[in-house]
């Protein structure tokens, strides 16, 4: 349940109370469901899913009992344009029967529904088994008893909304008080995810994750000659409290973001030609995330996926052997790393989070894989990258957070830059686009800044590159050191159909890339 609003700054102070309490669920509903919630006795719920699947023939079977709260806040300029609060709570049964898979959901979380879910998930493994051509092989995890947290000190759902709508309202304020800048808008998302997951292996695990999303972007319009630019935040989505807001440096970045996207008016257009590329973090985790991230999912190389990203040039047999990228290049999964998005303490099948390497000294390594997918590939133990979006969606392989090691010397961004002779340094993602196998790209930008004989100057415009993954990871010579090291990403990667978000992060280091070939996006919209 949903309810629209729109205020001015004024309006919103006389009416704090009033919007605090209509923001959404009204406040008893919220109360209801979770107490709803808090009442069930998962334990007993559980064991009456697990027996159920037994006895009717299945070989292992999980039952996952969660509540999702969801908490938007959307501005423009001084006006509150929507608030709204959302929460989900149900559970999902999935079994093995004679080697396939069955599932089944409901939101009615009492014994009664948990019996006939459970029969029905069972009904569906049988009807598969009959076109399953291979039993699926599931690699063993160890038996779990845990209740985690994810790592915030504030949890925002705690908190007032009337605070989060005046940091917006000043962060808006703030950008707009550039010269020359048109509007504004801005938004916080949070998201929690209370999950409760069960196994015929004997584990019960509890998780708590709190991730919280801000986000604006600044608009300025040139009138007379029919253009406009736009400079979004470049700090991103984090697992983490409300305590990532509560620092000056939004307010200062909201500020450089309304005088760089009225300087965007005016940056000279680039010139295409072949640039060594200085990229800073917060637009190379974009880049990590498409030619790295989706090629090393194991059931995309696999042609088990193709769905919103097609499948990976990197077949199996690759492993070990590919030069990915150059020697100084180490992508590492990673489960564990602290304020990741995908960051957990398990999985959706009770596998631990855990942190391995998927290109080693540039050479690629290994794959993303769960507990079916493992065994296909002679690895004895999952990494854990089973997820689903909701207790109702079927879980299947997901990204974690995928990273590029820093250097280990103290390098500098200015130190990569003096470097470069001719050349551009990239901040923010902007538009780009990928091939089916996650090979071909294009890559924009939020800001360009030209580099002459080691030094940035003059703000460009129209930018974008073109390379090919290993040429393009290949052309790395140059890496910061972990002072320019950042986490940025995005909460709604697609994949599957139906569709399912996962929300995922990329750390990076600032890094430099040597001649990659860089085209004048407004020339070709013209030939276009």
């Amino acid at each position: 349940m949903v309810m629209a609003m729109k205020f001015s700054r004024r309006d919103f102070l006389k009416t704090t109370g009033v919007v605090c309490g209509a923001a959404a669920l009204p406040s008893w509903v919220v109360e209801a469901e979770a107490a709803e919630a808090a009442a069930v006795d998962k334990i007993r719920l559980a064991d009456l899913a697990i027996s159920r699947a037994r006895k009717l023939g299945a070989t292992y079977a999980d039952i996952r009992i969660n509540r999702y709260r969801n908490e938007s806040i959307f501005t423009r300029e001084q006006q509150v344009q929507n608030v709204s609060r959302t929460q989900n709570f149900g559970f999902g049964v999935r079994v093995l029967v004679k080697g396939a898979w069955g599932f089944a959901a409901s939101c009615r979380v009492n014994p009664e529904s948990v019996r006939r879910v459970t029969e029905q998930a069972v009904e569906i493994a049988r009807a598969n088994a009959a076109y399953q051509r291979k039993p699926v092989e599931l690699a063993p995890t160890p038996k779990v008893i845990e209740n985690w947290k994810s790592s915030f000190e504030k949890d925002p759902f705690d908190l007032p909304v009337d605070g989060k709508i005046e940091f917006l309202l000043k962060l808006n304020e703030a950008a707009m008080e550039a010269k020359g800048a048109s509007f504004v808008t801005s938004g916080l998302s949070f998201q929690n995810e209370q999950k409760f997951y069960a196994s015929t292996d004997g584990s019960q695990i509890e998780q708590y994750i709190i991730r919280t999303l801000p986000f604006f972007t600044v608009t300025a319009v040139n009138r007379g000659a029919g253009d406009f630019q736009t400079r979004s935040s470049l700090a991103g989505p984090k697992t983490i409290g409300y305590e990532y807001m509560e620092g000056p440096s939004w307010l200062a970045e909201a500020r450089l973001a309304g005088e760089e996207a009225v300087a965007k008016l005016k940056a000279k257009p680039v010139v295409p030609g072949k640039y060594d590329l200085i990229l800073h973090p917060s637009h190379l985790w974009l880049t990590i995330h498409e030619s790295v991230g989706h090629s090393t999912e194991l059931d995309r190389a696999l042609l088990w996926e193709a769905d919103f990203a097609g499948t990976s040039f990197l077949t199996p047999d690759k492993a070990g052997k590919l030069q990915f990228g150059s020697r100084i290049c180490n992508f590492y999964a990673d489960r564990t790393q602290p304020h990741g998005l995908a960051t957990v303490g398990y999985d959706d099948e009770g596998v631990a989070g855990q942190r391995w390497p998927l290109v080693k000294d540039g050479i690629f390594v290994d794959w993303q894989t769960t507990r079916d997918l493992a065994p296909l590939i002679g690895q004895k133990q999952s990494h854990g990258c089973l997820h689903a979006d909701s207790w109702g969606s079927v879980p299947f392989p997901r990204m974690p957070n995928v990273s590029l090691e820093p250097a280990s010397e103290n390098v500098s961004l200015e130190d990569l830059v003096s470097g470069v002779d001719d050349g551009i340094l990239i901040y923010g993602n902007g538009s780009w686009s990928i091939d089916q196998q996650r090979y071909n790209f294009q890559f924009g930008g939020q800001t360009f800044w030209e580099i002459k004989k080691g030094k940035a100057g003059e703000m460009l415009r129209d930018v974008a590159y073109q390379s090919r993954t290993t040429d393009f990871w290949n052309a790395c010579d140059g890496l910061g050191g972990k002072a320019t090291y950042e986490l940025n990403g995005a909460a709604n990667d697609g994949k599957g159909e139906p569709q399912q978000a996962n929300a995922v992060s990329h750390g990076c280091p600032v890094s430099r890339f040597r001649q990659i070939n860089v085209l004048n996006t407004a020339a070709v919209q013209r030939k276009g």
